[in-house]
């Protein structure tokens, strides 16, 4: 099941049933991303560019984007 987070211009997709517990994204955004943390994603703690530059490296898909204005990625 797919879960969402948004920082207003852009949406998390996050399915961790894809995930592969790479941890790419708590090492290159840690104020984001934070296992311990409920919700664990904070998107509103990085800019839409660097979700998305963080969110391109993710190895297994599990995290993808939707921007606001335009589909899904």
């Amino acid at each position: 099941m797919e879960k969402e987070y948004s920082n207003g211009k852009l949406t998390i997709i996050w399915k961790p049933e894809v995930c592969i517990h790479a941890g790419n994204c708590v090492k290159l955004l840690p104020k984001v991303y934070n296992p311990k943390a409920v919700p664990w994603v904070k998107a509103n703690n990085a800019t839409s560019e660097q979700l998305i530059s963080q969110i391109d490296q993710c190895p297994s898909g599990a995290l993808s984007y939707q921007l606001k204005e335009s589909g899904k990625k």
